[in-house]
């Protein structure tokens, strides 16, 4: 079936309000579960599974230092609806539907993060064997960002957030606020995602390899996904009318494995204001911008001059291919009021890590490598997930990490806690590289080039204990692309001169 693009409106996901109070604070319910959404006029509707049975999930907006709980109930199925892989980590001898959710950017206790091995079944019948609770707590102590928050299930993350389960969430400060900005309805989140479907309208999701062998289990994990159809707050190739003014565009890649280069279809400049952890320092104007899975991208666009024109936000790496096409913006609708927004010159203090404070600088290798069945299998150091923890912060600590994507392929790689700094960008040979315009920002998840060297510092605060970190191509995540992070107390902490990550 071919679709035709920009006769859906694109929608925006609505606002959840607190149901009540818990130990003082606001108290959040949510619920997984099982529904029908149509992502185009022309399809029939489809079964997804969404937080309150929306897709994308409802978004939070919250205040800093103003905490909440939210309680994430379960009331999926007991049967998994896409193909499902048993022979991973995680996804043998356990129940086929489990989730977990990770509130994504948040600096959240170890038992309020999502621990992949934390997860839980409908009613909470059945759980795994970490930090298993269903009522999280969220400090929302960071500086205002957007975050997202998706499941997290160990070996099923794929399925699961393919299934819909994602949805975002934003943290507002003072200063933020006070900002002239674009608020209000000139302000449109924007969760990218691409997807494939069934003739019958329900979603496709492969089983196996193009040339799959008979000793390959069936279903069998495939090392990438990508959709061909693009999906914008879950409608596919919307289109949005606005003013012939600034809008503020909150960009989300919740794609399984895809990476975007956004751009205009005119090559209209626009202002890259903010990346995952927050407003940068300074806005930089470019004409596109590279956007892995999982990060976020806080822009403004200026359509004054472009009034009864129509755009395109387009993906620049798939120019010519029908996927490249993403949205179209229509600057149809008449001004409603002068437009007094602003891009400032200064838009926030960033906090810096000093670099002399570096306790330790680890080496990571991202390899490729195989499993028992001859599948490509990409890992950290070539250990798997039950291999034993090599990444052991102390709490409070500096540490710098060069990440060497000895890979063909791109990686956005995620640290749970933390918010880090990229302070280079290296080709195999050791040159220098330009930095992406969001090396400038506090980043949670970094983009790595296929050949490229990245370095990151952090300072591993405010929590100790039993955290992850991972690749954000979720093929690559369930099958073995991620590592315990232990962040250890102060006192427990000894530094081991045979560890080859101490330098």
């Amino acid at each position: 079936m071919v679709l035709r693009k920009f006769v859906d409106a694109l929608p925006i996901p609505s606002v959840i309000k607190p149901c009540g109070t818990h130990k003082g604070k606001p108290f959040y319910k949510v619920q997984m579960l099982e529904a029908l959404h149509q992502f185009h006029r022309d399809l029939p509707e489809t079964r997804v599974w969404g937080y309150n049975g929306m897709v994308p999930g409802p978004t939070f907006e919250v205040e800093q230092n103003h905490p909440i709980y939210v309680k994430w109930e379960n009331k999926l199925p007991l049967k998994q609806f896409l193909p499902l892989d048993t022979t991973i980590h995680g996804a043998h001898d356990t129940p086929e539907v489990r989730t977990v959710v990770h509130l994504h950017g948040s600096p959240s206790e170890p038992d309020s993060d999502g621990f992949p091995e934390a997860w839980f079944t409908r009613d909470f019948r059945q759980t795994g064997p970490d930090f298993v609770k269903e009522t999280y707590y969220y400090t929302n102590s960071e500086r205002a960002a957007g975050l997202w928050y998706h499941d997290h299930a160990l070996g099923i993350t794929r399925l699961n957030v393919y299934a819909g389960l994602a949805g975002l969430y934003f943290i507002r400060d003072k200063h933020e606020q006070s900002l002239p900005l674009p608020k209000g309805k000139y302000e449109v989140p924007l969760v990218v995602q691409d997807k494939s479907f069934n003739p019958d309208g329900s979603l496709f999701y492969p089983k196996q390899p193009d040339n799959p062998s008979p000793d390959l289990p069936c279903p069998s994990i495939v090392p990438a996904f990508l959709g061909d159809t693009i999906t914008v707050n879950g409608k596919v190739w919307p289109f949005l009318k606005v003013e012939p003014r600034k809008y503020r565009f909150r960009l989300l890649n919740a794609s399984n494995t895809r990476t975007y280069r956004f751009k205009l279809s005119n090559n209209h400049s626009f202002y890259l204001i903010g990346t995952d952890g927050g407003l940068l320092a300074r806005p930089i104007k470019v004409t596109s911008l590279d956007v892995s899975p999982a990060e976020r991208m806080d822009i403004v666009v200026d359509f004054s001059e472009l009034e009864g024109q129509k755009i395109i936000l387009q993906d620049a790496f798939e120019t010519g291919n029908p996927v490249g096409e993403i949205m179209e913006f229509k600057v149809t609708k008449p001004l409603s009021r002068p437009d007094r927004s602003k891009v400032p010159p200064f838009l926030s203090h960033l906090p810096k890590i000093p670099l002399d404070q570096v306790r330790k600088i680890r080496r990571i290798t991202l390899n490729d490598s195989e499993d028992e069945f001859g599948r490509l299998m990409l890992l950290f150091d070539d250990k798997t997930w039950m291999d034993p923890p090599t990444e052991t912060p102390l709490l409070n600590s500096v540490e710098i990490w060069e990440l060497v994507n000895q890979t063909p392929g791109i990686h956005p790689i995620h640290i749970h806690l933390v918010n880090f700094r990229v302070i280079g960008r290296f080709t195999a040979n050791g040159t220098l590289l330009p930095p992406l315009p969001a090396d400038f920002g506090l980043k949670d998840t970094v983009l790595i080039n296929g050949g490229e060297t990245v370095r990151l510092i952090m300072k591993f605060q405010p929590y100790s204990g039993k955290y992850v970190w991972h690749c954000h191509r979720l093929e690559h995540e369930d099958h073995d692309m991620m590592r315990p992070l232990i962040v250890l107390p102060d006192k427990d902490h000894k530094d081991d001169p045979q560890d080859p990550h101490n330098h």
